[in-house]
């Protein structure tokens, strides 16, 4: 999972423990560890909430690129990023991993590397050279990242709930948080404090306090496909074989299975050691656990059946709201939670699919 989390400013080392005390408020999102790091400058602290997934000897962030002194927090995982080394003569060592790449990538090209990238990121950058602290998400938005701006100094979090913590934020309930599944937008119910909107580069100017968002990638820029269905359905096959199992994960990981389409083709294409699938007692038209056992069987993995009842509802909610940091209204939370829980319980740490697989 990981986290960031971190404050930019000119008197920023006067809060290295706030920023300590909001790394470790979501400590949980990095089971191999939370530090934290000041710029040599002195005008920025970040904090990284680290789970290694690429190399579980590489060493947890922040990171530091001694040349030039900057500094980045990373959550999230870039599979391409072997490739793209070899392509922009960046040298990566032994026990060094994507991190390590995308500190040395952003020394040499800057925030053009982003264009780059294949993956799905939240990043935190300070550069001295230019007393600047740039903040980025990956394309579709897929990990979280949000920031608040304060007596001069820009402070950010992986959690709503952490920025709350760095300062008063009081609530204001909109309606969208309840008239939708999702909230969409920037605006959250804290007060002064935004969800960086995907696929956005953020640049906070430490010396003036001036805030610059662009942009970095646009949907309506890529060409539609002009062939045939036929045609569509092998590039999109081909697209599919090629790119799911570079996001499967190093080490031994969960699949979410329900037997539905998406997380099918995610299980014959990365075949996971352990699938995990969701059934109520009594609801047999809900009961998708006789597919999932024929695509465990077909694949060769160990299938785990998880059974919630409405003790478990009860006891699992209070947390579950906590998590969640701010409404958000999903069918599917309940039995997500109780599939990770179980997992968490196996003793594995990565999971992939879940509702609307991000790796699909």
């Amino acid at each position: 999972m990981c986290g960031i989390a971190g404050l930019a400013g000119g008197d920023a080392l006067r809060h290295e423990k706030t920023v300590a005390a909001m790394g470790d408020s979501q400590h949980y999102r990095g089971p191999d560890g939370t530090m934290h790091a000041a710029a040599r400058d002195g005008r920025a602290v970040l904090a990284m909430n680290t789970l290694l997934i690429v190399d579980p000897q590489a060493m947890p962030g922040p990171y530091l690129d001694r040349d030039t002194g900057i500094l980045l927090a990373f959550n999230g995982e870039i599979y391409n990023w072997r490739t793209q080394a070899a392509a922009w003569g960046i040298e990566v060592g032994e026990r060094e991993s994507d991190a390590h790449f995308l500190l040395r990538a952003w020394a040499k090209i800057g925030p053009s590397c982003l264009d780059g990238l294949d993956g799905m990121f939240a990043i935190a950058v300070h550069d001295p050279r230019t007393a600047k602290l740039f903040l980025a998400r990956d394309r579709l938005g897929e990990k979280p990242l949000y920031w608040r701006l304060d007596g001069g100094r820009l402070a950010f979090a992986s959690e709503v709930t952490t920025l709350t913590g760095y300062g008063p934020a009081p609530l204001v309930l909109r309606p969208e948080v309840t008239a939708i599944e999702t909230p969409v937008g920037v605006d959250t119910p804290f007060q002064g404090i935004q969800l960086l909107a995907p696929a956005t580069l953020l640049t906070f100017d430490v010396t003036t306090g001036s805030i610059d968002q662009m942009t970095w990638w646009h949907l309506e820029d890529r060409a539609p496909f002009t062939g045939t269905y036929d045609a569509a359905l092998a590039r999109f096959s081909t697209i599919l074989a090629e790119q799911i199992p570079l996001r499967s994960p190093a080490c031994d990981f969960a699949l979410l299975l329900s037997g539905g389409l998406d997380s099918a083709v995610l299980a014959y294409l990365m075949r996971p050691p352990v699938c995990v699938t969701v059934r109520y007692p009594g609801q047999d038209r809900l009961d998708e656990s006789t597919t999932a056992a024929v695509i465990a069987r077909d694949i060769g993995a160990e299938l785990v059946v998880v059974e919630p009842d409405h003790a478990d509802f009860t006891r699992a909610l209070p947390h579950m709201m906590r998590a969640l940091d701010y409404p958000m209204g999903n069918a599917s939370t309940f039995s997500e939670h109780m599939a990770y829980r179980k997992i968490a319980d196996l003793g594995l740490r990565v999971v992939v699919g879940g509702l609307g697989p991000d790796e699909f």
